[in-house]
């Protein structure tokens, strides 16, 4: 059965990932920092020390990145390659500096973007985190980093995925990363199939 790792999944599970992990198909390995997350590994991003290598089939990071220190994330894109089997994937999402960026020019920084499933998210939540979270003494909620398309296409080819393709979706990025190269046409075609 294959394998994915779900990184800093908080709450969440299998079931609200993308939709070709949450099939039944997918055995899921849940990884955080908080042990209240009750997760299967408790383990920083940067660390997957506790993961062998080659052992996972994929690795899902949703809205996790943001949360580390722009040297940290080098260190992680490595250990989540590190990770993955030779033909293993990954699919990182963050938010995306330019969609809110032009937010913020058009003066809303602190009115809601969208709700969330947490409550209102505005473009000041998504620059900085949670600011309910972090005043309550969550500061692993603070955003310590940010992405445009380009950075994070960067980061994931230089942390060793041979193909990336990257994708817009409101106010998010999301990247579909692979380990193994394969010509644009099909990269494409294989991440719209499973992903879009």
């Amino acid at each position: 059965m294959p394998r994915f790792l779900h990184v800093g999944c908080g709450p969440h599970t299998k079931a609200n990932t993308t939709p070709v992990l949450a099939g039944q198909e997918w055995q899921e390995v849940r990884l955080d920092i908080d042990p209240a997350a009750r997760p299967d590994i408790i383990a920083s991003m940067t660390d997957l020390s506790l993961v062998a290598p080659g052992s996972m089939d994929a690795v899902y990071a949703h809205h996790t990145l943001e949360h580390l220190f722009a040297p940290e994330v080098p260190v992680a894109l490595r250990e989540f390659a590190r990770v993955l089997a030779p033909d293993g994937f990954a699919i990182i999402g963050v938010p995306d500096l330019q969609a809110v960026a032009r937010l913020v020019a058009d003066g809303n920084l602190m009115q809601p973007a969208y709700v969330a499933p947490a409550g209102p998210i505005s473009p000041h939540d998504m620059v900085y985190g949670l600011g309910s979270a972090i005043a309550e003494g969550r500061t692993y909620m603070a955003h310590r980093g940010g992405f445009t398309a380009a950075s994070l296409t960067e980061a994931l080819q230089a942390a060793g995925f041979a193909k990336v393709v990257c994708r817009q979706q409101g106010f998010n990025l999301t990247a579909y990363a692979l380990r193994q190269p394969m010509p644009d046409d099909l990269a494409i075609a294989w991440a719209r199939s499973h992903f879009i």
